[in-house]
């Protein structure tokens, strides 16, 4: 009974790590992107390029329907047009709006391909020349998923960041009034951690050692 407990505690605390590393690595490359927008530019064009081009190295030799593929290969297309004004990416345009849909639907529809794998009748399977489809294995599912589905939106998503400062000529307000941006990936970690700090203070306790001092 104690071991089960024991194990619970241990999840719960091996969850909390696991979120703060990843909000910790946001913070931190939001902050690389902030420095070096243009190479972060290339490299997300360079990425766009790669996936599109290892999918249809996919269809060709491994035999991956070509509809979903197609479909994959025009959302890189759509997630490309991100980069024509980078890094002002403007939340409510609709190229924005319309690589979150389709984030979400690539999703899907890959997630259905591999959890509802094409069954070959019993005709076909009593055939001379047939031949057993491959199934992938947990491994190489986890890794598509990871480089040729997520891995691009979710780099998007931090370069979100470099559109923190504006320049000069594009702030419309007077000298020494200028308010600052923050970026997605910030805004996000930076909201979560002031929510925890909050929630803290109710219950006594100060998480911000520089809570309440003048910097």
């Amino acid at each position: 009974m104690f071991l089960q407990v024991l194990s619970v505690l241990g999840s719960i605390v091996g969850f909390l790590f696991l979120v703060l590393s990843i909000a910790s690595g946001l913070y931190y490359i939001s902050e690389l992107v902030e420095e070096h927008t243009e190479p972060t530019k290339r490299l997300l064009r360079r990425l766009i390029y790669g996936v599109t081009i290892t999918l249809a190295l996919l269809m060709i030799f491994d035999g991956f329907p070509k509809k979903l593929t197609f479909f994959s290969i025009f959302t890189y297309w759509v997630y490309l047009q991100n980069l024509e004004k980078f890094p002002y990416v403007q939340l409510t345009s609709p190229i924005f709006l319309a690589s979150c849909v389709l984030v979400v639907a690539n999703h899907f529809l890959w997630y259905d391909h591999f959890h509802n794998p094409y069954i070959p009748s019993i005709e076909e399977r009593l055939s001379p020349s047939y031949t057993p489809p491959r199934i992938p294995s947990f491994v190489e599912v986890c890794s598509f998923f990871g480089l040729c589905v997520w891995f691009v939106p979710f780099a998007l998503f931090v370069s979100l960041s470099a559109n923190d400062n504006l320049l000069p000529h594009h702030m419309e307000v007077p000298e020494g009034k200028r308010k600052k941006k923050v970026g997605l990936a910030k805004l996000v970690v930076t909201t979560a951690r002031e929510y925890v700090y909050a929630i803290s203070r109710k219950l006594g306790y100060e998480l911000d050692p520089h809570y309440g001092t003048i910097i």
